[in-house]
């Protein structure tokens, strides 16, 4: 892996430089073609959590517990609104996050990337990905982090976020995911979810119809491989 500071996180990938393919940094984006009963065969549930308020249509994806207020949203915007939220499962885990911004197949996929970032720099096996330390993934509005960063300031010295505030929330999941309000009242919400095997770095990649308008944004947490659930880690 490499740093070029904040936009810079990698992890590996197939992909060579000139001619950088998303399909080679996850083997997983053909899973959006499978049938109900293909993805029954391969093991793998898909497991609706709930809409996710984006008032702004700027994305952030990260880490919500390490990752702070300067974080910047994806480059890629959408249309603001509410869009569905659901998990790829598989052997016991999160294999990939999905915001859903319209149905369809992906005919073209894009990698995720933060301003700054060019897909053109990559090199060998690398792909742009947030790093996770507290194994959990999110997607959010822009607006949403500096919302649970003013709450995470009132907690006591004895306190931590995730104790003493999301726990109760993502109890009733098995502990997998959680929709999180971090204001009661305010319809601003975060999907927070596990991150396939733990802390590491994961990729995002946007899937677009034919005119590159965005259906989806996919982040894989490397649980699954070539589209398929089965086997062990």
């Amino acid at each position: 892996m490499r740093s070029v500071g904040l936009a810079a996180s990698v992890v590996p990938s197939l992909s060579i430089a000139a001619q950088w393919d998303p399909s080679q940094a996850s083997s997983n984006l053909g899973v959006f073609a499978l049938s109900d009963a293909e993805l029954v065969e391969r093991q793998i549930t898909v497991t609706p959590i709930g809409e996710l308020v984006l008032p702004t249509g700027e994305i952030i994806a990260c880490d919500p517990l390490t990752t702070g207020t300067d974080w910047p949203a994806l480059s890629r915007k959408v249309k603001p609104g509410h869009y569905p939220v659901s998990l790829l499962e598989a052997q016991g885990r999160v294999a990939g996050a999905v915001l859903r911004f319209r149905p369809g197949t992906p005919v073209r996929w894009e990698l995720a990337t933060l301003p700054g970032q060019d897909v053109s720099t990559l090199k060998g096996e690398e792909a742009f990905g947030y790093p996770v330390d507290a194994g959990l993934g999110s997607f959010m509005d822009k607006t949403a982090m500096a919302l649970m960063s003013a709450e995470q300031d009132k907690l006591k010295a004895d306190q931590n976020y995730y104790d003493d505030v999301l726990a109760a929330q993502f109890a009733p999941n098995q502990d997998r995911f959680a929709m999180h309000h971090p204001v009661t009242g305010n319809p601003l919400n975060i999907a927070m979810f596990w991150s396939g095997w733990g802390d590491g770095i994961y990729p995002s990649f946007w899937g677009l119809d034919a005119a590159g308008e965005p259906l989806l944004l996919l982040t894989d947490f490397g649980v699954l491989e070539n589209a398929d659930g089965r086997g062990s880690h």
